[in-house]
């Protein structure tokens, strides 16, 4: 079962459904808190900054039918704080270092005069 499913039937002008498609794709750039505007209500959604996408078109029975879908999760990610991120970067495997290594002299660039 669905959380929340809304759906809208109608028959749309050219410039009508464009319009609907601009008001969409104002609210995919802006991200965050959107309100979108379908007629019969409004609808908020919250657009994070990564989606899934799909783009469907079929031709037969003298129709052509175009679908684009875009999918989110509905929680939102958490980000690491920064503290957490560097000491992951600090737990990171070091290169073993070979006991032929450990003997050999450090070459040391010359003082200049």
């Amino acid at each position: 079962m669905k959380d929340l499913k809304f759906e809208q039937k109608r028959s749309l002008s050219r410039v009508e459904a464009a319009d609907q498609l601009t008001a969409l794709a104002d609210a995919l750039r802006e991200g965050g808190e959107a309100e979108l505007d379908f007629g019969s209500g409004t609808l908020s959604l919250r657009i994070p900054d990564d989606l899934h996408s799909e783009v469907e078109i079929e031709i037969g029975n003298n129709e052509i039918e175009l679908e684009i879908e875009f999918r989110w999760p509905t929680a939102r990610k958490r980000a690491a704080p920064p503290a957490q991120e560097a000491a992951a970067r600090k737990t990171a495997p070091a290169k073993p270092v070979r006991a032929a290594d450990r003997t050999k002299p450090v070459k040391r660039p010359a003082a200049k005069k």
